[in-house]
């Protein structure tokens, strides 16, 4: 997996991964990176715009309340839509998920069902409304290409609610979410109640990195093009080199990377952007990846801001993005809420880690709101981009203990 910078953990942490992971409770926050954990309790000050952020964080620690306040939380996918952004009262830290040993099997268990499914879309109408989106890039089969459209990318996304027997144990989510992937940014984030009063978490083991920002240091690592891991070796490694040697989902990657470079360039005084994707494996989905990393004009920078100049990369909407939300809009039959938002935490001194949204649920009550997309570029399938976001479910429905494809 991307790591997102070389730092180790600073000294003064005291609890091991393993102790926050199972001290963490809903209405708590927990951000677990490649290189370190971390677990808010309580809250001094809440924020609903990413801007706000880094004056919150000054007027917190110029009160004497915290003095070295960290704010953590997500931040939607929609312009304009409010943020869920908390100073905790306290916040614990630690070394990586990846650093804490092995739970007992009894302990990575499943959730107990039985479990209702619902999709939104269905499998069939979200494979149709690909086709509609292939013949408006002008790239469907036998569609003639149309010169007019604006549309380079579309990223196309299906959810999938499901519903348990009683209350889902978001904390038990987390911990096998963590066990299963600890290479990754793993999260559980408290959301305002949606309808019903009682908790509501956003939990997920996103594999990409929006943006790190470590003094002058400044890194994004860009996922984009993926194919599906099988548990026969000589399969798997068959999906790994075809994805790798793929000129569409080379092509899709490339946007990406040049959206991200071109998002960094004002605030860097040198970048460094890789030639040639690489292939990171997470333990449901291979991707290509390339890591750029940025020397900061001004090292003052937030990184709230940087994360928030990014996104969202057409990895997660498309290109160009106004036309690519406009066709979301059009054809998604729901509201992605924080799915392909961003996730993360930002200190005070603006050094921080964001991850991209994605491999997520909404957990409130008794139900889970599954999320998983795909880009449509020209050369897409239409059956071969509903089989991704079914491998990219799986993350989740391995987390509740179900094993099949939705």
């Amino acid at each position: 997996m991307p790591h997102a910078s070389t730092d180790r953990p600073a000294a003064d942490e005291t609890d091991r991964p393993g102790d926050l992971l199972a001290a963490y409770a809903p209405g708590a926050a927990l951000i677990a990176t490649p290189e370190r954990t971390l677990l808010g309790e309580g809250v001094l000050e809440t924020a609903d715009d990413p801007a706000n952020v880094p004056a919150m964080l000054d007027a917190v620690r110029a009160s004497g309340r915290a003095p070295d306040p960290v704010a953590m939380g997500a931040i939607p996918f929609a312009p304009g839509a409010p943020a869920r952004l908390v100073v905790p009262a306290a916040v614990r830290t630690a070394g990586p998920a990846a650093d804490a040993p092995a739970p007992p099997e009894g302990e990575r268990r499943p959730l107990p069902g039985p479990w209702r499914a619902e999709a939104v879309p269905e499998p069939e109408t979200h494979r149709k409304a690909v086709a509609e989106v292939l013949a408006a890039l002008g790239g469907g089969k036998g569609t003639p290409p149309d010169n007019g459209s604006p549309l380079d990318k579309v990223v196309l996304a299906r959810c999938l609610r499901m519903t348990g027997p009683g209350p889902v144990d978001a904390g038990q989510v987390l911990r096998n979410l963590a066990w299963r992937d600890p290479s990754g940014f793993t999260f559980a984030v408290d959301l305002p109640p949606r309808g019903a009063p009682g908790p509501r978490t956003f939990v997920g083991a996103s594999p990409e990195l929006l943006l790190s920002k470590r003094g002058g240091t400044v890194v994004s690592n860009p996922l984009a093009g993926s194919r599906p891991r099988s548990a026969d070796p000589t399969k798997d490694q068959h999906n790994a080199v075809e994805l790798l040697a793929s000129a569409k989902d080379r092509r899709e990657h490339a946007l990406v990377v040049e959206a991200v470079a071109d998002g960094l360039r004002p605030y860097c005084a040198g970048l460094d952007v890789p030639a040639e994707p690489e292939l990171v494996r997470t333990a449901t989905m291979w991707h290509l990846s390339t890591r750029v990393t940025g020397a900061l004009a001004d090292p003052r920078t937030p990184s709230v801001e940087l994360a928030s100049a990014l996104h969202p990369t057409p990895a997660v909407c498309g290109t160009p993005t106004g036309a690519a939300r406009a066709a979301i809009a059009e054809v998604e039959p729901f509201d992605r809420g924080f799915y392909t938002g961003a996730v993360g935490y930002t200190r005070a001194d603006g050094d921080g880690e964001w991850a991209v949204a994605i491999r997520c649920a909404d957990i409130a009550g008794d139900t889970l709101d599954l999320f998983a997309g795909g880009g449509i570029v020209e050369g897409s399938d239409p059956a071969e981009e509903l089989a991704e976001t079914s491998a990219k479910l799986r993350t989740l429905l391995l987390a509740l203990g179900v094993n099949q494809r939705l």
